[in-house]
């Protein structure tokens, strides 16, 4: 009875040092932050409804994006790390409550009639024995090892999960800007082809008129140099706009039967620029919603729990065990009153020398959490420089989309003009291909402006975290 007491003082004992803890209190490092953001467009987009994509408003590029989510093999490998990180906390908040398990046992026996110990006359040499019992085992955490154990495995299973969210934020991001990619490619090949066409319509009547002695074999070589120049760009473009294709395709997690023989849809949408995003008054604490430096503050929180776990690995192990069941030589017998059989232990376990190494865990762990903690600081300023980039870049891709438009509109207006003197006696076919070609140069830059007006938007989005509301 006064064991029993013992063990009841004890386990009070231990819900009253629940709250001790050898574990640092944690606090998010200091961080100097600008207020708001000073690249920040003065006419901003609202954050839309559904996901940030449906900004560009673009049927076919949402289905992509959502064929994307379901079956890219990074985002399900990011995904199964998180189950597993899952199934570790659970591992770990397990040795904070009793295990409980069940046996049962049956043994069949000789004994020996030549030993020493003469066994009574009329004892059976052979027999069986059953038993069964249920065992019960907990170990007292008075020191917070195993809470903190516990605490450390939460927030790795958070870090975890951060880690899976930028997995995921990239994967959205990159498929926007590579369904962009290849609608430039699509772009600059259908000018190609449609400066090509011109030009070799051009040199079939050149060559009549040569025929005819109106102009010069030097005058023919140089247009047949031209459309030449023109077929030759048209193969490169191609094998760009193939090679994007088959690198979205992966992307989309497509089989490699998939990638060859079905195409990326793109929908009949006109060529205009994405909107800017981002308010102007948008507070910079914004940033910190970011996954990946969630991710690395979760990392922080996890090895400074681990340091309050190695600093109670120097105090005593106090561990309750024990076992109620019954045992019996025959089965019938096994659940009656005189079968019954119990046990109760109390053990304490102090470590006294261990070389050094319970120190040195202390120290590997304090070490670990300076590397966390440089590594959320240089993760805070990466994210700052990324928006900050991004937000510039924003802003130049969309001025630069602009002028090339406008460089391509005069040069458009300039090749009409050129045909007008030529078809007057003005001026030769040279002046309409150099028009001709400064025309298909500006298209081409346009739809390279265009692309990357839009990749700088998606690039924004992915430097903010995914969005820019507030909340």
């Amino acid at each position: 009875m006064k064991n029993n007491n013992a063990l009841i003082y004890l386990a009070v004992f231990s819900a009253l040092a629940g709250g001790c803890t050898f574990a640092p209190e944690y606090q998010r490092p200091a961080s100097e932050l600008p207020a708001q953001w000073a690249a920040a467009p003065v006419q901003g987009q609202a954050a839309p409804a559904g996901p940030w994509w449906t900004l560009y408003g673009d049927p076919a590029l949402s289905k992509l994006v959502e064929e994307a989510l379901a079956h890219n093999q990074d985002l399900a490998l990011a995904t199964a790390r998180v189950d597993e990180a899952r199934a570790l906390a659970r591992v770990a908040d397990s040795a904070l409550v009793p295990a409980v398990d069940a046996a049962a046992q049956r043994d069949r026996l000789r004994l020996s009639d030549r030993t020493a110990t003469r066994l009574p006359a009329g004892t059976p040499l052979e027999r069986n024995n059953y038993r069964s019992q249920l065992n019960v085992s907990y170990e007292l955490d008075l020191w917070g090892r195993l809470r903190n154990n516990a605490r450390a495995a939460q927030a790795e299973l958070l870090a975890s999960a951060a880690a899976r969210d930028t997995v995921r934020l990239a994967l959205t991001a990159e498929v926007v800007q590579s369904f962009y990619a290849l609608r430039a490619l699509d772009a600059q090949v259908a000018a190609t082809r449609r400066s090509l066409e011109l030009r070799q319509s051009d040199l079939k009547l050149q060559r009549v008129r040569a025929e005819a002695g109106l102009i010069n074999e030097f005058a023919l070589r140089q247009i047949e140099a031209e459309v030449a120049a023109a077929q030759a760009q048209l193969p490169q473009l191609e094998r760009r706009r193939s090679g994007e294709e088959l690198a979205l395709g992966v992307l989309l997690g497509r089989s490699p039967r998939a990638l060859l023989e079905t195409a990326v849809a793109r929908s009949a949408v006109k060529d205009a620029p994405a909107a800017a995003v981002v308010p102007a008054d948008l507070p910079s604490e914004l940033l910190l919603r970011r996954p990946d430096i969630v991710g690395a503050e979760q990392q922080l929180i996890a090895a400074n729990a681990r340091i309050g776990a190695a600093r109670a690995a120097l105090f005593p192990r106090i561990a309750l065990s024990g076992y109620y069941g019954s045992e019996s030589l025959e089965l019938g017998n096994l659940f009656s009153g005189p079968a019954r059989i119990w046990s109760l232990g109390f053990g304490l376990a102090q470590p006294i020398f261990q070389g050094g190494r319970l120190f040195g865990e202390i120290e590997a762990v304090q070490a670990r959490e300076r590397q966390a903690l440089a590594h959320f600081q240089k993760t805070l300023q990466n994210a700052f420089r990324e928006v900050h980039y991004a937000l510039i870049a924003q802003a130049r891709a969309r001025e630069a989309f602009d002028a090339e438009s406008r460089r391509a509109a005069a040069l458009g207006e300039s090749l009409r003009l050129a045909r007008i003197r030529h078809d007057n006696g003005v001026s030769s076919q040279l002046e309409v291909f150099d028009a001709e070609r400064n025309l298909l140069n500006a298209e081409l830059n346009r739809a390279e402006a265009l692309r990357a007006q839009r990749a700088a938007v998606a690039d924004v989005v992915r430097a903010l975290g995914g969005g820019w509301e507030k909340q």
